[in-house]
């Protein structure tokens, strides 16, 4: 791998990740040793350590690098946790995910996402990782609960189905409100099922497919 790749990848972390008070030493391990460059579609590869978000098919994207090194960091991810990611994209996330320990089960609607980011994972040699092809707000339901939920897309508010599906004193990261300020938030299930919420970040993410916003139509 040439010298000048390996360089953007430091000054990623070091001038982008660390100065958005990223600070896990545990996830920005796993943002130096995953290579973001092979999840990025070859046309925008040259951008895949850039302050920007990487466009994906289908509509989708890749977040940036600092906001994937907060999400990351807000989930507290330990060795071990049972993650459930909802929209695997590149698998990226999920490949810093396993980086981090957790055993991943990531749910894709487009089976041509689905189909390359396994194919990517495969050939990266990244284990603990599942991809089912799937829809969230539809056919998919675990048969048990997660530590952590990540969903990848926003919702103008998050699905009710999916907290359901975190147990006690798991996390879930998502995305909520509107285009262009939407909001990250970390949310963190405690007793009786109260829910303490963290904001993160403003984002502006695509929607979860079967979240879109209604038109509004005016008489």
């Amino acid at each position: 791998m040439s010298i000048n790749i390996e360089q953007a990848r430091y000054n990623m972390i070091e001038q982008q990740v660390r100065t958005w008070n990223v600070l896990d030493p545990a996830v920005l391990d796993a943002l130096r040793e995953v290579p973001r460059e092979d999840f990025a579609p070859a046309r925008y590869r040259r951008f895949a350590f850039s302050d920007l978000r990487v466009p994906l098919p289908k509509g989708q994207m890749m977040m940036k690098p600092i906001e994937e090194g907060r999400m990351l960091q807000s989930l507290q991810v330990e060795p071990g946790n049972r993650v459930l990611e909802i929209g695997t994209g590149s698998g990226f996330t999920a490949a810093c995910l396993a980086h981090l320990g957790a055993e991943v089960t990531s749910v894709e609607i487009h089976s041509e996402l689905a189909d390359r980011a396994r194919n990517r994972l495969e050939r990266l040699a990244i284990e603990r990782v599942e991809i089912i092809c799937a829809d969230a707000l539809s056919d998919f339901r675990p048969d048990d609960t997660f530590d952590v939920l990540v969903v990848t897309s926003s919702a103008a508010r998050i699905p009710e189905r999916f907290l359901e599906w975190v147990g006690a004193g798991g996390r879930v990261f998502a995305v909520r409100g509107y285009s262009p300020a939407m909001e990250a938030v970390c949310l963190t299930r405690g007793t009786q099922g109260h829910w303490l919420t963290e904001s993160l970040f403003e984002t502006d993410l695509p929607r979860l497919v079967g979240a879109e916003d209604k038109p509004v139509f005016e008489f």
